[in-house]
């Protein structure tokens, strides 16, 4: 299950709404180790595409960089579908290459409506996951619920 904040959920909504109709991309980073989501990082779609999304491989070396040096890891990786559903397509599927990650996608094919899904994505095999969205800061997550 994922367990993200509420804020975290409207930054994506607000980064796929901003960038349609080309694929939005990003990671939210957290602890290592923690499946905690805490730090957003709204990523460039190199590909600029309607239909596709590619990190810049500078850019997600950097990130990736980054997030060692902070002892940090991705805990979702998101991407926007423009015009279909949010359920990853066979390239999405293909390209997931973190086991631990939740990927999140967030179909913006309605422009009243966000359809926002989560998926874990290991050897190719797709498992949608259930989403519970922390409403306050008061509220533990589930890793502070751990500690």
């Amino acid at each position: 299950m994922l367990q993200i904040r509420r804020e975290l959920v409207d930054k994506i909504v607000a980064h796929a709404r901003a960038d349609h109709p080309d694929e939005a991309c990003g990671v939210i980073a957290g602890p290592a180790g923690s499946d905690d989501p805490q730090r957003f990082i709204p990523m460039l779609n190199a590909a600029r595409s309607p239909t596709f999304y590619e990190f810049d491989s500078g850019d997600l070396l950097k990130l990736y960089r980054e997030m060692d040096e902070r002892d940090e890891e991705p805990v979702v990786i998101y991407h926007s579908h423009t015009a279909t559903e949010a359920y990853p397509s066979r390239t999405d599927i293909k390209l997931a290459a973190e086991p631990n990650a939740h990927y999140v996608l967030v179909s913006t094919r309605d422009p009243d409506e966000h359809e926002f899904r989560s998926y874990r994505i290991v050897d190719g095999v797709v498992t949608e996951e259930p989403v519970r969205i922390i409403e306050a800061e008061s509220e533990p997550t589930q890793a502070e619920q751990r500690r």
